[in-house]
Formats: C-alpha cells, sequence, structure tokens
C-alpha cells in the first residue's frame, strides 16, 4: 500500500513539474522569441533537460549512485528547483503587470484598448478631379487637417476574393477593395494607409478595416516581463545561494528556567542542527560551523539532528572538522530523519569516534539540570524511535530538565514528561519563502521560542540547507541558549 501511494505522490509530482516548465517555457521562450531562431531551440532544450537534473539530484542518492555522479549532478539539479520556485512567483506576478503594459502602450499609441479588434472606415481614393472613384490623387489634394492619421490596420474578412472579382462593375457609392490586400487569414501586422485624394466630402465609402493591437507591442511587453521576472527570480537565488555558502550567523536568546539552580545561571549551550553534509556542503562549510561555534566559547554544543545526506563512506571525512568542537562539558549528538535515510548506527559510532557523544535515548547529568536526548521519530521504523520513558521516566523532576530532540513535533511527550527546555530543528524555517507557510502546517513551532504549558520550544533554523543550497526569508544560524536561573 505505501508503495502504491508512493508511486501516486510520484507522479502527481511529475506531473505538477512539467506543467509548471511548460508554463515558463511558454513566457520565457514562446512568447519571446521566433519560430525555429536558434534562442528558441536553446530554450527547448533546456525547458527538457533541467527537470531531468532536478530528478537526477534528488534521486541519485536514494538509488545508491556513484558518489560522483550525485555531486555533478546536485549543484545544476538543486539550483535549478530553486530557480523554477522564483521564476514561476515572478511570472505570476508579472501576469498582473503584462495587461496594465498592454493598456499603457495602446492609448500612447492612440488606439482605443478593447477585448479585441474594431471596425473602423477608411477614406476611398478620389479621382482626379476630385470625383469619387477607383482614381488616384495626391496628398496636396487633401484639405488641411482632414488627412487621416496613420494607424495599425489590417484587412477586414469582407475584403475577399468575390470582392475582387466583381470591383470592376460596383457604382462609386461601393465599397472598393484595395487590389492588394492580403488574405484575411495571414496574421496582423502593421501598414501605413496612403491619404486619400480629392474633397472628402464627395468621397466613396472606403473599405472596413480592423483596428488590431500590434504584434510588436505584444513582442515588446512579453520581453520586458519576461526580462523582469528573470533578472528577480535569479537574483533571489543568487542572494539566497551566497548566504548558505557565506555559514551561519550566531544567535544568542536567555531561558529563564524556574528549576535551574543559581549555580548554573548563565550557562550556554551552542544549539546547531540540520548541517546537512552532502554532496553539496561539504568539509569546508563543516570547518566553517565548527570555527563559528568555538568562536562562542560555549559550555556545552548540542547538534540536534540531520547532520548528514549520505553515508560514511561518502561523508565521513567531510564531517571530521567535528572532532575539532571545543566546549567545557562536551558535544552531544542525536539523530534526525535524514540519518535514518544514511545509516544511522554508522554515523552514530562515527560522532562518538570524533568525540561527540549521542544520545539515544538516553540522559546525563550536567552541572545543575538533566540533559536528555531522544532518537528522532524516523527510527521508528527500523525500531529505533524516541523512547521518552527510557530517557526521563526515572528522573528527579526537582531539577531541570532540556530534551535535545530533533522534530519540533515531539514537544507533547516533552510536556508529559516534565521536560522544562526543548531544543529542535529539523524545519530550516521553511528554507525557501513561502515555504514557511507550509512549515507551520506540520511542526507547532518553526522558528524561535515557544511555551507549551510548563516547557519552552526553541527550534533552530538549521546551519544548513537541504536540497537547493539556498535560503531565503529564513537565514542559516547557529543560536547560543543561555539558561537563566530565576533564583538569580
Amino acid at each position: 500500500m505505501a508503495a502504491v501511494v508512493f508511486a501516486l505522490v510520484g507522479l502527481v509530482v511529475l506531473a505538477l513539474l512539467g506543467a509548471v516548465h511548460r508554463y515558463l517555457w511558454r513566457r520565457f521562450v514562446g512568447d519571446t522569441t521566433a519560430p525555429g531562431s536558434p534562442l528558441r531551440r536553446a530554450g527547448t532544450v533546456a525547458a527538457f533537460v533541467l527537470p531531468l537534473l532536478s530528478i537526477g539530484a534528488m534521486t541519485s542518492g536514494r538509488v545508491g549512485a556513484p558518489f560522483w555522479l550525485q555531486q555533478v549532478l546536485a549543484w545544476p539539479g538543486f539550483l535549478w528547483l530553486a530557480c523554477l520556485l522564483y521564476l514561476t512567483l515572478a511570472l505570476l506576478v508579472g501576469e498582473v503587470v503584462r495587461p496594465v503594459l498592454l493598456r499603457v502602450l495602446a492609448r500612447r499609441d492612440g488606439v482605443t484598448p478593447g477585448a479585441g479588434a474594431r471596425t473602423v472606415r477608411e477614406p476611398a481614393a478620389a479621382g482626379p478631379a476630385g470625383e469619387s472613384g477607383t482614381g488616384t490623387g495626391t496628398p496636396a489634394d487633401v484639405p488641411d487637417g482632414t488627412r487621416p492619421r496613420t494607424e495599425e490596420l489590417v484587412p477586414s474578412h469582407s475584403a475577399g476574393t468575390s470582392a475582387r472579382s466583381e470591383a470592376a462593375g460596383r457604382t462609386a457609392t461601393e465599397s472598393v477593395t484595395d487590389p492588394v490586400a492580403e488574405p484575411a487569414t495571414e496574421p496582423a501586422r502593421e501598414r501605413e494607409t496612403e491619404p486619400a485624394a480629392g474633397p472628402l466630402a464627395t468621397s466613396a465609402t472606403a473599405p472596413a478595416t480592423t483596428l488590431a493591437p500590434g504584434p510588436s507591442r505584444r513582442l515588446f511587453v512579453s520581453r520586458v516581463v519576461g526580462g523582469a521576472a528573470a533578472a528577480a527570480g535569479l537574483a533571489t537565488v543568487g542572494y539566497g545561494t551566497y548566504g548558505v555558502l557565506r555559514g551561519p550567523s550566531v544567535r544568542r536568546i536567555t531561558v529563564p528556567l524556574a528549576k535551574l539552580p543559581r549555580a548554573a545561571h548563565g550557562f550556554r549551550i551552542a544549539v546547531v542542527s540540520d548541517i546537512h553534509i552532502g554532496p553539496i556542503l561539504g568539509r569546508a562549510h563543516t570547518r566553517r560551523i565548527v570555527d563559528t561555534i568555538n568562536a562562542t566559547s560555549p559550555d556545552l554544543v548540542a547538534v540536534v539532528g540531520d547532520l548528514v545526506d549520505g553515508s560514511v563512506a561518502d561523508l565521513g571525512s567531510a564531517a571530521e572538522p567535528l572532532s575539532a568542537l571545543r566546549a567545557r562539558h562536551g558535544s552531544f549528538f542525536v539523530t534526525g530523519n535524514h540519518e535514518y535515510f544514511s545509516g544511522a548506527g554508522q554515523w552514530v559510532d562515527h560522532v562518538r569516534e570524533l568525540g561527540l557523544h549521542p544520545l539515544e535515548n538516553a540522559r546525563v547529568e550536567i552541572e545543575g539540570f538533566d540533559l536528555a536526548g531522544v532518537n528522532d521519530i524516523a527510527g521508528e521504523t527500523e525500531g529505533q524511535g524516541p523512547d521518552f520513558g527510557r530517557a526521563l521516566g526515572d528522573r528527579d523532576r526537582g531539577r531541570a530538565a532540556v530534551l535535545l530532540a530533533h522534530q519540533p513535533v515531539v514537544i507533547h511527550d516533552a510536556v508529559e514528561h516534565g521536560v522544562d527546555l526543548q531544543l529542535s530543528g529539523h524545519t530550516h524555517g521553511g528554507q525557501l519563502w513561502p515555504g514557511n507557510f507550509l512549515a507551520e502546517l506540520a511542526n507547532p513551532t518553526v522558528a524561535g521560542l515557544e511555551r507549551y504549558g510548563d516547557t519552552q520550544l526553541f527550534v533552530s533554523r538549521g546551519a544548513g540547507a537541504w536540497g537547493p543550497p539556498v535560503r531565503v526569508g529564513a537565514p542559516s544560524d547557529i543560536t547560543v541558549v543561555e539558561l537563566a536561573s530565576r533564583q538569580a
């Protein structure tokens, strides 16, 4: 049953990707380039290749592809997913701007905006003596102020072939068909009408002509809107990528705990989550995080899950800088859901070798409070899920308790077991706006500090990024949580 649901979800995702790429092709390529042009061919090829790269980036790790291939696919594939999001959002804004621009340009050109083409009557040419007929005159014969102005005109459907065959026998009061008129099936184009000669008062009725929006005007608007959307979307992704590669910033908050003794007042915990070492963020990323943490001189380091996106064999060396973490009471680690995609048991052993202390449904006594940690709920599929009874069941509830748990959703279990403060990650703060609204649907708290009964929950935005190495509206961070004693 689970396989069927997974397959259906996959089909829905593929259909959505196809529809969005079709929309982007239409606006960026189809509306702005000529058929058969090199630009259109290049845009069409990109519309097929880029989604394939994204699918490869998302699935290569899960299907066990060689790590070098994962790295090759990751950068272009994941970055394109971020571009896809913000280019689409920018184009949707452009859909509002597009008709406004068309209307403004139409008014500037002296064309009455409307839902479609409108029919007007054009003065017929007068004969040499100023009489109405099929003869031609000169512009000088037209009285001042009465010359027709140049407009964008297309032949009406009334000027068909049958009109040509009967034109010679018509009277001067009948409509005269332009002998070089184009077939009605040809697209509208801009052309200049020659001024009629002779007194207008005696001119015959002219053929009907249809006023239509100029194709050059539509092309101009499509290019302006498409160019602005491309600039806005790519600039957003570029800035978000720079923020991730630059590394996390340091935040500081103070959390008062009623049971914390005076001796533990000011105890500082450096909380880091969602480092996501993987095909994109490697050893240099880990080193930046370690240096940032050590610069805060914490009393304790808490690594609250989603350390890696890959196996120990592929990423063990990229995690080695963690051995340089320095804190007076040591560094502690709990698993996240991504560890169970990557071999949680091997990673627990590896971080222990690097000097971190894994808390697998376990508890230790720190100066003035209990520090507990539970496995991530993703471990339930392997029989290694969170066990709050084992981690907290037999403790002295007169002491303050700080819990490390990757996902905020376990807050209700923490409240039930008398936890004073839960430290979590997992949400990335939404990572890519407007993803924060989706994250709010699945998590009680997306980022920051909130209270649930007698328990406080702090959720970090994380120090890395999953998928696209891009953050928009949710900058990465490492947070120094300073515990405060109310007795002090």
